[in-house]
């Protein structure tokens, strides 16, 4: 499926607002409402909406720390990323996991309960011989600014 300039300014309100009523998103869309529905559940069929979730105000249910990591592994065969990945991906508290260029390996967002939690965590990875080799902690003191949203309409619109 190929996008046009439609399907990106579909995306681009369903995830700022994706409760919106389809009467609405088809007037911000300029197109009537069946034509518009029929984009929407093409979209999804085709996986360019992977799902709807409500964003949660994590500062209203009580106190939290965001933990951003730096994993070295110890080697770098096609084994071991995928063992690492495997092991981390069953830790509820890692909210991302980027495999990155430079002088680590893995860019990991944690949010925890506290210093404590993020400790035991790291422990237990360490302890598992997933291949760790080193790790530098970033402890997030403030998030001024998270978006939840891509820029979509300035990235693929053209």
């Amino acid at each position: 499926m190929r996008l046009d300039r439609i399907d990106v300014k579909i995306l681009n309100v369903l995830q700022t607002n994706g409760r919106i009523t389809n009467v609405e998103l088809s007037e911000l869309v300029n197109l009537s409402p069946s034509p518009c529905l029929l984009r929407v559940k093409k979209l999804q069929a085709e996986g360019y909406i992977e799902g709807y979730s409500a964003r949660v105000n994590i500062g209203k249910l009580g106190q939290t720390l965001t933990v951003f990591t730096e994993i070295t592994l110890k080697n770098h065969r096609q084994l071991d990323f995928a063992r690492f990945l495997t092991a981390i991906e069953k830790v509820d508290q890692v909210i991302e996991c980027h495999l990155v260029s430079g002088g680590y390996d893995y860019l990991v967002k944690f949010v925890t309960s506290g210093i404590e939690e993020y400790q035991s965590i790291m422990e237990r990875l360490l302890d598992s011989e997933i291949g760790i080799d080193k790790y530098f902690s970033f402890v997030a003191l403030k998030s001024p600014l998270i978006k939840a949203h891509l820029p979509l309409v300035t990235l693929f619109q053209k």
